[in-house]
């Protein structure tokens, strides 16, 4: 063979071989019910899941991001899109209609969330041990807290006899909530005022009720869309003078009074350890739902100050950290 004829078929094979190579590569559909910029925390940490499990982004694995801003009814179409592109593994986020929404488009692709509701209960898996199907994840337990919550801002502002909770009606876990505080707020003997909000242009009018009942605490219920709009949330509690208590940490580092959840990071870091091990292998049935045990207390001390509020050295020694 001439030494041209040679050169050109070497030139012609290394684009082949970059395709084949390209097309090795797994690619990891992300889905998201929230909005990206607020999660840039949780996709260091879900990236850094996956890091651990051996697959690098932008080296050895691509990853898919699509975000449904808080609007849920964009979640189909999104994760239809994933589905077209043959993902290998769907990372869904953002509470129950991200997953819902993934499992309702495919059985096949593995699925692994970070969920808040009760995996069990929403019909995602059999069992939290044998999950069965396609799907498994990191179960929080965020939405069972309210209660707690409750009874924790009560610590806060003891002399509160009228509480709000800010309720989410197009969050999945909304009517429980509203049982647990139900519940909770009859024990404590305080009133419960409830207020729902359902888009950022309600958010203005939910906070005037609050002016227009008296309300001495303000409780934000937990869901993946006010978790997308914390900053605003927390401007409004500070321009409204009421003490608020929050499901996340990041609530409270942006300037909101007090918080109790486990740490989203944790989970997400989860989420990216469970896809690393589903694309070398493993199968989602197999892998047990991995359920939070770390609840976490913060507290910012500078709020407190500015609404003239003294926290209790009991509350303070119990927080798990405590922000001046």
């Amino acid at each position: 063979m001439k030494r041209r004829q040679f050169t050109a078929l070497v030139g012609a094979a290394w684009p082949l071989a970059a395709r084949a190579q390209q097309q090795a590569i797994p690619v990891v559909g992300f889905l998201n019910a929230a909005s990206r910029g607020p999660l840039r925390q949780q996709i260091a940490a879900f990236l850094g899941g996956l890091k651990e499990s051996g697959y690098v982004e932008g080296k050895n694995v691509r990853v898919e991001y699509r975000w449904a801003e808080g609007q849920y009814d964009r979640l189909p179409a999104l994760v239809a899109d994933l589905v077209r592109q043959q993902v290998s593994v769907i990372a869904s986020g953002g509470g129950a209609p991200a997953v819902l929404a993934a499992k309702a488009a495919t059985a096949t692709i593995p699925i692994v969330f970070s969920l808040g509701s009760d995996p069990i209960r929403l019909g995602l898996v059999a069992g939290l041990n044998r999950p069965g199907g396609n799907i498994t994840g990191v179960y929080q337990f965020t939405s069972g807290l309210e209660a707690k919550r409750l009874g924790l801002l009560h610590e806060m502002v003891p002399k509160a006899t009228r509480v709000a909770a800010l309720i989410n009606s197009n969050f999945a876990d909304a009517e429980n909530q509203l049982h647990d505080l139900q519940e909770a707020s009859a024990r404590l003997g305080v009133q419960l005022i409830v207020v729902r909000a359902n888009a950022e242009s309600e958010f203005d009018a939910a906070f005037s009720i609050l002016g227009d009942q008296q309300a001495d605490a303000l409780l934000v219920c937990g869901s993946p869309f006010f978790n997308t709009r914390r900053e605003q949330l927390v401007v409004l509690a500070a321009r409204h003078a009421v003490p608020a208590m929050f499901e996340w940490r990041d609530f409270v580092t942006a300037g909101g009074l007090m918080s109790y959840g486990t740490s989203l990071a944790d989970a997400y870091h989860q989420v990216g350890v469970y896809t690393g091990q589903i694309l070398k292998g493993d199968k989602p049935g197999d892998l047990p739902v991995v359920q939070s045990t770390r609840f976490e207390l913060v507290i910012n001390m500078s709020t407190a100050k500015a609404l003239g509020i003294a926290v209790p050295p009991t509350l303070s020694a119990r927080a798990d950290e405590v922000i001046e």
